[in-house]
């Protein structure tokens, strides 16, 4: 079993999502923590990017937040291998290829598993140049998590086949960000995800904000990821934000755990 696999094995998983460095590295830290002991199952952390194309304003804002407040990929390397003393749930860095590119993707992967990440999300790399990342992944024992849309339609179940860890299903068109409802038939897709690969766990994302909206689409899905919503609780309580986005946690976590 991976060790992504394994946030899914105690029933439906809640990933939490934040921007690494926003307000600043020591609130990340605190939220992590707040994150995981509330109920977290797995946890992404974004690497902040100047054109991070498939955030909306809200995601944008707290990269250009933490940009500005001086953060850097070592620091986030030297946060989460602190936090690893006494965190020991899966973790996965989202970002973008240039990101990578502009690191070295050698030296960022043996970093990034050194400091004890377990995988990756490169939202801007499509199934046709995963290949540029994901043995480099390997030899340092990193997942490349895949992302599936709507729009995938047949290229889902070539996508499925090669996933690895877990797949991260997109639930909505367009950017991130919160969403009064989602339209999107999210079971279709992930029934066609197990008919090419009925081991990989679907996780949704992309929209989703509430309890009601998290249990819908748990009831399809194997976990729940929830980024915008979070984001914008921090962007409202600052340092302070850990306990609020603690309660949030629990408040998700609880609405799926029944399912």
């Amino acid at each position: 079993m991976s060790n992504l696999a394994s946030a899914f094995q105690s029933g439906k998983a809640f990933i939490p999502f934040l921007t690494c460095g926003d307000p600043d590295l020591d609130t990340t830290a605190a939220l992590v923590r707040a994150m995981a002991a509330a109920g977290a199952d797995l946890i992404e952390l974004g690497i902040p990017f100047s054109d991070p194309t498939a955030e909306g304003p809200v995601i944008q804002a707290a990269n250009l937040r933490a940009l500005t407040g001086g953060v850097t990929t070592d620091k986030i390397f030297r946060m989460v291998e602190n936090l690893r003393q006494d965190v020991d749930l899966p973790m996965v860095f989202m970002t973008y290829a240039n990101v990578v590119y502009s690191y070295g993707a050698e030296r960022f992967m043996e970093n990034a598993a050194q400091c004890g990440v377990n995988g990756l999300i490169l939202p801007d790399v499509p199934l046709e140049e995963k290949e540029e990342f994901a043995p480099i992944c390997r030899s340092h024992g990193l997942e490349l998590v895949s992302m599936i849309a709507p729009t995938s339609q047949e290229r889902v179940e070539k996508i499925a086949r090669q996933a690895e860890g877990f797949l991260y299903c997109v639930s909505s068109l367009g950017v991130t960000g919160v969403r009064d409802a989602i339209t999107t038939d999210v079971g279709a897709l992930i029934r066609q995800v197990r008919r090419a690969n009925p081991d990989i766990p679907c996780a949704v994302g992309f929209g989703i904000s509430t309890p009601q909206q998290a249990a819908d689409m748990a009831r399809c899905a194997d976990g729940v990821i929830v980024g915008s919503a979070i984001v914008k609780l921090i962007a409202q309580h600052g340092s302070a934000a850990a306990a609020p986005v603690g309660e949030y946690v629990a408040q998700m976590k609880a609405a799926i755990s029944q399912l």
